[in-house]
C-alpha cells in the first residue's frame, strides 16, 4: 500500500509493504550480526570482501535462463546481461552498488536479471575497478569510458535507461552530470536504489536512523570513506553528486528504505531535481534494509520492480507490460508527478 505523506513533498510516496514479518525480522537480525558487527572503523577491507562473499552466494539464486557474456567497454570490463523476454533494442545501463570496494556477483545478477525479464530489455553491467586498489576517480572514468562506448555502437539515448543502487547510485547521478556537461543527449531517464550521494555525511539520516539501520553506522562509513577518496575531493561532483547541476537531467526514479541511514540522501538529491524543474518520484519503503530490492526472500524487491517498470513505461515509449498478464489485466499508468 502507498500513501503520500502530508509532511512530505508531493513527489515523496511512502509505501509500506505486507510481506512477511518473520522474513523481514530475520533479515534484520542477520544483517546486524553479518554486516553491521563487521563494518568497523578499521576493518580490513579483504576481511570485508571475505564476508560479503560468502553472504552473496547465500542471499542470491541465479535465473537458470539468464546469459551472461563478458565484453571489454574502451578498455572497461562489462557484462551484458539477457533473458528470454530482453529486446535488443533496449538497454539497462546498470551500476552496481558495494561501497566502491566490494561486489556482490550473484546478488546484482539476479537483481538485474529481474529487471531484463520484467522490463524486457537487455542489461550492460559495467564492472568498474574499486578502491583502495584504485581510488576516486577511477570508478566514474571507468563508467564515462562505457557509456561512451555504448553510444558508440549507435544506439538512440532514448531507448537507454541508467540504474544504479549505493555507491551504483552515485556514479549513475554522476554519470548523468558528465552526459550534461559533455552536452550530450541524455538517456530516457534513470532509476537509483538508496544512492549515496554526499561525501560529507550531511544527512540528518545519517544520525536518525543509525539505530533503525541494520547494515551500517557513521563510525563505518567514516572510516570506509578514507579508502576511496580524499577531503579535498568530497565536493566534487563526481563524488558527491548532491552538489551536481540537476537543471536538464532526465526523470529520475529514487527508491530508498525510510529506516536506512542514507535515506535523506535521497531525498536531498530529489529536492534538488525537483528544483532544477526535472521529473522526479522518491519512494520510501517501511521497515526494510539497504537495497532491498536485491534480496530475493522478501517479497518487497518484486512489488518494487513493479514501481519502477511503471515508472519507465511513463517516461519512455518502451512498452513494458507484463507478459505473464492477460492485457485486460495489465495495470493502469499514471500520469507523471512534477
Amino acid at each position: 500500500m502507498s500513501a503520500p505523506s502530508a509532511t512530505l513533498p508531493s513527489y515523496v510516496t511512502l509505501v509500506s509493504h505486507a510481506g512477511s514479518r518473520f522474513r523481514l525480522w530475520w533479515m534484520d537480525k542477520l544483517f546486524r550480526l553479518a554486516v553491521k558487527r563487521a563494518f568497523k572503523y578499521d576493518a580490513e577491507i579483504q576481511f570485508l570482501r571475505d564476508r560479503q562473499a560468502a553472504l552473496d552466494l547465500k542471499m542470491a539464486k541465479i535465473d537458470p535462463e539468464m546469459q551472461v557474456r563478458a565484453i571489454e567497454c574502451n578498455g572497461t570490463p562489462a557484462e551484458w546481461i539477457t533473458l528470454p523476454e530482453s529486446r535488443e533494442d533496449k538497454v539497462i545501463f546498470y551500476i552496481h552498488g558495494g561501497a566502491w570496494m566490494f561486489k556482490f556477483p550473484r546478488l546484482h545478477h539476479a537483481m538485474v536479471a529481474s529487471w531484463c525479464r520484467r522490463i524486457r530489455a537487455r542489461a550492460l553491467m559495467v564492472d568498474y575497478r574499486l578502491a583502495p586498489e584504485f581510488r576516486f576517480p577511477t570508478g566514474v572514468e571507468d563508467v564515462w569510458a562505457a557509456w561512451q562506448w555504448l553510444m558508440a555502437q549507435g544506439i538512440s539515448t532514448r531507448d537507454v535507461i541508467i540504474g544504479g543502487d549505493s555507491a551504483g547510485g552515485n556514479l549513475a547521478l554522476a554519470l548523468l552530470h558528465r552526459i550534461k556537461a559533455a552536452g550530450q543527449p541524455m538517456p530516457a531517464c534513470a532509476v537509483m536504489l538508496s544512492p549515496f550521494v554526499d561525501f560529507t555525511l550531511s544527512s540528518p539520516s545519517m544520525v536518525t536512523n543509525e539505530k533503525r539501520d541494520p547494515m551500517f553506522t557513521t563510525s563505518a562509513m567514516v572510516g570506509l570513506r578514507h579508502h576511496y577518496i580524499t577531503p579535498e575531493e568530497m565536493l566534487s561532483p563526481d563524488a558527491s553528486s548532491l552538489f551536481g547541476d540537476f537543471s536538464g537531467l532526465p526523470p529520475l526514479f529514487f527508491q530508498s528504505s525510510e529506516s536506512e541511514m542514507l535515506r535523506d540522501d535521497s531525498l536531498r538529491a530529489a529536492e534538488r531535481a525537483h528544483a532544477a524543474g526535472v521529473a522526479v518520484e522518491v519512494e520510501l519503503w517501511a521497515n526494510v534494509p539497504h537495497v532491498f530490492q536485491g534480496l530475493q526472500a522478501l517479497s518487497h524487491g518484486k512489488a518494487a520492480l513493479e514501481s519502477i517498470a511503471d515508472f519507465v513505461t511513463r517516461h519512455t515509449d518502451w512498452d513494458c507490460r507484463d507478459p505473464q498478464l492477460p492485457l485486460l489485466q495489465q495495470p493502469e499508468s499514471t500520469a507523471p508527478i512534477a
